[in-house]
C-alpha cells in the first residue's frame, strides 16, 4: 500500500510524523512524503523535513492524507497543489486529513456529500462549506474519508485507519508498540474541558490567522455558488 503525505511550508509537523508513525508499522506498507519540489519543507515551529517525491514523479497512492498547519493558508489558493489532490483522488482507495487539512480537501470538494470533523478552531470554518456534515469528534470515518481533529488526534486516527484497513489485532499491536497510553498531565485538551481564560487565550493568540483563513474560505465559497 502507498500512503502519502502532502507537505508544504510552514505544515505542523505532528499532523503527519504521528500518523507517519503508525503508518510505516502497518504491513506491505510504503510512505511517502509529497511536495511541490525537493526543496526541505520547514514546519510551523522551524522543524525541517525533506520530501521523498515531487507532485511530478509521485505514483498513484491508495491512500492520500493532508496534514494542517499555518501553511494552509498558501495551500487552498494554490491551483498547483489543488490539481495534485484532485487527480490523486480519483483513483486513491482512501482520502484522508488531520488538523486543518480537512479545509484544504474541502477546497478541492473532496470532502462534498461527506461528513468530517477538524481541529475545534475551525470547526465553524469547514462549516462554511455546506456540502460537508461537520461532526466534532476527534477521527471521522465516513466511507472512505477518514478526518482527524487536531494535531494528536492524528495517532487516533492514523489507528483507525489501520484498523480499516488491517483489522483491529494489527491495530492494537501498533498501538502497543509505539506505547500509545495517554495520560494527561492535565484535563485541557478540549475546549470543552479547559478553564475558560486559558481557552480565551488560545483564540486570541490565533486571531489574526482565523480571520485571515475565514477571509479566504468565505470568497472561495462565494466563488463555488
Amino acid at each position: 500500500m502507498k500512503i502519502g503525505f502532502l507537505i508544504f511550508q510552514n505544515v505542523t509537523q505532528l499532523d503527519f510524523t504521528a500518523p507517519f508513525e503508525v503508518f510505516a508499522r502497518m504491513p506491505d506498507s510504503e510512505v511517502l512524503l509529497i511536495s511541490k519540489d525537493m526543496n526541505p519543507v520547514k514546519s510551523d515551529k522551524g522543524l525541517a523535513v525533506l520530501p521523498t517525491h515531487t507532485f511530478e514523479n509521485c505514483p498513484q497512492l491508495d491512500l492520500i492524507c493532508v496534514p494542517g498547519g499555518g501553511g494552509v493558508n498558501q495551500v487552498i489558493e494554490d491551483n498547483i497543489s489543488m490539481n495534485f489532490l484532485q487527480q490523486q483522488a480519483q483513483k486513491a482507495q482512501y482520502i484522508t486529513s488531520v488538523c486543518t487539512g480537512s479545509l484544504v480537501l474541502a477546497v478541492a470538494g473532496l470532502l462534498d456529500g461527506h461528513k468530517a470533523t477538524t481541529h475545534w478552531l475551525s470547526i465553524d470554518l469547514l462549516r462554511k462549506f455546506k456540502n460537508i456534515e461537520v461532526i466534532e469528534e476527534r477521527v471521522v470515518k465516513d466511507r472512505n474519508r477518514f478526518t482527524g481533529g487536531g494535531v494528536t488526534a492524528g495517532i487516533d486516527f492514523a489507528l483507525t485507519v489501520a484498523a480499516e484497513i488491517y483489522g483491529e489485532n494489527i491495530a492494537k499491536e501498533i498501538q502497543l508498540m509505539i506505547e500509545y497510553n495517554p495520560q494527561p498531565s492535565f484535563k485541557a485538551g478540549s475546549p470543552k474541558l479547559v478553564d475558560s481564560q486559558i481557552l480565551e487565550n488560545v483564540i486570541a493568540s490565533r486571531k489574526e490567522i482565523q480571520n485571515q483563513r475565514l477571509e479566504q474560505i468565505d470568497r472561495i465559497t462565494t466563488l463555488k455558488k
